[in-house]
């Protein structure tokens, strides 16, 4: 008798421990899922078909600058020009276009080629420099920044090609907007690279443990290069479809999506120490800073107020990476 009411205990507790798990592990879909319940209830105009495809119209570059970014967040690194990069991509493609009457496709090829050679400079400078990325970023930010003006002579390019502007404007089908297509697209090709091929599995590896990553063979320089190099391509695309939807270019559109990316990547379980993450978590940080900036607005919070929110919601993501990995030692160590 003992041993059967000692046996439905057992897996009574393993049933509650699995549930707990469970909530662990899709916490910030239920968090999205519950911030979309309380705006609904604040503003009729939340829950809408219109309002819900423009939070995703709104943050489709984003999300595709957030997968970049993830890329070298999972290596163990982090890039905080990306939003220059973008900045530099969208005004050398405009220029392209208006000032030098290229064709489009070449533009694009240009502005695009322009954001790879950036990442990878990224990674080169990272590389030989020894100094962690974050350093060495910041001092790229300033680089791309004083050569995005340079490009655009400081001043705005106005009135792009409609062709340019259909790839952030224009809907397929008339209900799908090319834009969320992208990302999509991005979103999917990303989760295979990361989990369907070896470069993928070096890029936790280097993350999870860069010296053991070293001994097994992989080449970190080589990987470390591609991986922002990679980073520049994404966030390129991301410079195109900011741009397009704007059907204007300026040097100070893109810088801040860099906080956006970081933030949402956290948000989705990407660690700032490397070595873990999902595309789906990110795409929901993203969509979660998304429906809290749309339903601030609605409910009527100034631009200012959302800031501050916002600056709280990457603190809380910070500290909860930092509490998580934490434990993780302890229990390593109990164990041990």
């Amino acid at each position: 008798m003992n041993s059967t009411v000692q046996s439905t205990v057992q897996s009574g507790g393993a049933g509650v421990q699995a549930s707990l798990e469970l909530i662990k592990k899709y916490a910030i879909i239920f968090v999205l899922l519950g911030l979309i319940g309380f705006f609904s209830l604040l503003s009729p105009y939340f829950f809408t078909q219109q309002n819900l495809t423009n939070i995703f119209v709104q943050n489709s570059y984003v999300i595709i600058a957030a997968v970049g970014l993830s890329f070298v967040m999972i290596s163990g690194g982090m890039d905080l020009s990306i939003g220059y990069q973008m900045s530099v991509v969208g005004v050398t493609t405009a220029v392209c276009m208006k000032w030098l009457d290229m064709p489009i496709p070449l533009s694009l090829a240009l502005g695009i080629g322009s954001g790879v050679l950036m990442g990878a400079m990224n990674g080169v400078a990272s590389v030989t420099l020894k100094v962690h990325s974050l350093i060495v970023t910041l001092g790229t930010m300033t680089v791309f920044q004083g050569l995005s003006y340079i490009i655009s002579n400081q001043s705005a390019i106005v009135n792009l090609p409609p062709e340019f502007k259909y790839i952030g404007q224009g809907y397929v089908f008339g209900t799908i907007p090319v834009s969320v297509i992208l990302m999509f697209i991005t979103v999917g090709a990303a989760s295979f690279l990361l989990n369907k091929t070896y470069l993928g599995r070096n890029i936790f590896a280097i993350g999870g443990n860069e010296e053991a990553a070293r001994l097994s063979g992989i080449n970190i320089t080589v990987t470390k290069v591609f991986v922002y190099a990679l980073c520049g391509f994404f966030t390129s695309i991301a410079a195109i479809v900011l741009f397009a939807r704007s059907g204007s270019a300026a040097s100070s559109t893109g810088p801040g999506t860099e906080f956006a990316c970081m933030t949402a990547a956290v948000l989705g379980g990407i660690s700032f120490k490397g070595g873990e993450g999902k595309m789906w978590g990110l795409v929901t940080g993203v969509l979660i800073l998304g429906v809290l900036g749309n339903g601030m607005q609605l409910i009527g919070l100034n631009t200012y107020a959302q800031y501050i929110v916002k600056g709280f919601v990457l603190l809380a993501a910070v500290g909860f990476d930092t509490y998580q990995k934490s434990m993780l030692g302890r229990k390593s160590k109990a164990r041990a």
